[in-house]
């Protein structure tokens, strides 16, 4: 593979080029493909390129959007919302990753984002869940994702349901990224998948004019190299060590059997190509107290895109933040016992959103926590994972957890004991949990009443919730990236200003969730930003960018699509 190196050439138009587009976007994720539309319907020649089948870490996901002020799916389920009472809420988690500004913007434009999402196939539905969870069954499509319900939250903002779900399933992310990538092809966005971007090009002023490209042209080599893929992805949250072996087989065909191409592209090129989780070395790098935990995405998510960023100059920014999602429920049974650190001591509302409670496990309890139970809760937890309450998934990781991950101890001592942890400490935690259960004293994480469950005798039992645990799983993906000008998108440059030509988008770059993360914010942001990028590298629709114009004929000679 050629070096991250970028080429500089001195004459632009005597260059040889392989293709030449208005738009080149590299990968065809959520970011990707809303970016490529996007340019395309403003009259762009667009070219998309992914170094996979495309899909990105959305395409296997949830699919959860976070969405709020109002969107037409919060109105037709009689959901009331404002823009401001969004603001409030997001203004909380997401802190200082954007400025005040760009997240305001965020949330005004939320409900005609939305609007565009749908007006492009996305099948959202105004279907409410009636209970707080973690994710709900597929009958519902709009639920509280977040930390909207807790307090300090509520106490700033009015809590709203805004994670807006796909139908279709168990993980409905498809159904986010396939009509879309429908739509880029009705549009006549040149697709080219199975491409991997290994340098950029630039002129000899530092403007960002083309990308250097390795394709796979053999159709026997594609097929095993999808197939390949295809397979690593599917079980690389139960076999990691075999799907590693797989990715190193891609990468082997893409190294043996892939030829060099050149892109140039007239208005600028945007960098979607997910974030780092999947390269070791970036996280041990970054955010090393994070590698126990199991990496999410795909194997797209190798930090490729925020290293060719770097290689021309871009700025680095928030790439000590990582979200790790220790989800503690359904079943709600589970939230009602203690978390404890490995001093013994209850750290969190074990009711909070998982990536607040991983935060907190990770950042200040060295990744160590364990949830204790009694028999009653224990037992409750049971009858809550009945089949049909709960998704597979769910059911899953709850009697994984109630019966192959569970030590009983019979009293405070034993307990206390093989966990090795202060005897005291532990005694004083269960004592200071049964007071607030009784009302004698407040909860110090402002956990509901009626969700503390007293421990008056054992036997107890230990559940391992640590960032490492072997049974108990917790998801981990990286929130840093490139820094950009959060009115445009363009990358901001080490030594002043920005990249000239360079544009970033979805966990390639900074952005909303890059200090916090609730379910939804990630794609919900991927949208965003991608509009963002194509707005400003394409910033008047041309008039000739009609119906005609969509017909899927490009409007460069040679097409590139590789379905």
């Amino acid at each position: 593979m050629s070096s991250l190196t970028p080429l500089v050439v001195q004459d632009v138009e005597g260059a040889q080029w392989d293709d030449v587009a208005d738009l080149v976007v590299v990968g065809l994720g959520a970011a990707g493909v809303t970016a490529a539309i996007e340019a395309r319907e403003r009259g762009a020649d667009v070219i998309l390129l992914d170094r996979f089948t495309g899909g990105g870490a959305t395409a296997i996901s949830g699919g959860v959007y976070y969405a709020g002020g109002g969107t037409h799916i919060q109105e037709a389920a009689g959901v009331e919302d404002t823009v401001d009472n969004m603001y409030r809420y997001l203004s909380m988690e997401v802190q200082d990753a954007v400025s005040e500004e760009t997240l305001r913007d965020f949330c005004e434009k939320s409900p005609e984002n939305v609007r565009w999402l749908t007006d492009r196939g996305v099948p959202f539905l105004p279907t409410l869940c009636p209970v707080k969870t973690s994710y709900p069954t597929n009958e519902y499509h709009l639920y509280y994702s977040g930390n909207e319900c807790f307090p300090p939250y509520s106490d700033h903002a009015r809590p709203a349901q805004r994670g807006h779900r796909p139908d279709g399933g168990s993980f409905p992310g498809a159904r986010i990224t396939e009509p879309l990538r429908q739509t880029a092809i009705e549009r006549g966005v040149r697709i080219s998948l199975q491409t991997r971007v290994t340098r950029l090009i630039l002129d000899e002023s530092g403007t960002v004019v083309g990308a250097e490209c390795r394709h796979l042209p053999s159709p026997m080599w594609r097929a095993l190299h999808r197939r390949l893929h295809d397979w690593e992805t599917a079980i690389a949250k139960i076999a990691p060590r075999l799907a590693a072996a797989l990715r190193k087989r891609c990468d082997a065909i893409e190294a043996n059997h892939s030829v060099s191409t050149r892109i140039r592209c007239r208005r600028g090129l945007v960098l979607c190509a997910g974030g780092f989780v999947f390269n070791r070395e970036m996280v041990a790098e970054h955010v090393p107290e994070f590698l126990p935990g199991m990496p999410l995405g795909t194997a797209g998510d190798d930090g490729l895109g925020i290293r060719l960023g770097q290689s021309v100059g871009g700025k680095l920014e928030q790439m000590h933040r990582a979200s790790a999602w220790r989800f503690l429920y359904p079943p709600n049974a589970f939230a009602e016992g203690i978390l404890i650190n490995d001093e013994g001591e209850r750290f969190a509302n074990e009711f909070w959103y998982g990536a607040k409670i991983g935060e907190a496990m990770v950042e200040r309890n060295h990744g160590v926590a364990t949830l204790i139970i009694d028999e009653d809760l224990k037992r409750l937890a049971h009858e809550q994972s009945k089949p049909g309450r709960l998704q597979w998934f769910q059911r899953a990781a709850a009697l994984m957890n109630l019966y192959l991950n569970c030590k009983k101890a019979e009293d405070v001592d034993a307990l206390a004991k093989m966990l090795d942890v202060p005897r005291d400490t532990l005694q004083k935690t269960l004592s200071d949990y049964n007071e607030s259960a009784d009302g004698t004293r407040s909860d110090p994480f402002d956990k509901a009443a009626d969700s503390i469950h007293p421990f008056r005798d054992g036997p107890y039992y230990a559940i391992d919730c640590s960032l490492g645990s072997k049974r108990h799983l917790c998801a981990v993906m990286t929130l840093g990236g490139l820094a950009v000008d959060e009115e445009t998108g363009q990358v901001r440059s080490e030594t002043g200003g920005v990249v000239p030509g360079l544009y970033a988008a979805g966990r390639n770059a900074v952005g909303i969730c890059s200090r916090q993360y609730v379910s939804g914010l990630s794609i919900a942001d991927c949208v965003y930003s991608g509009l963002r990028a194509a707005r400003h590298a394409v910033p008047e629709p041309r008039e000739e960018a009609d119906e005609a114009s969509f017909s899927g004929a490009p409007t460069t000679a040679r097409p590139v699509n590789s379905q």
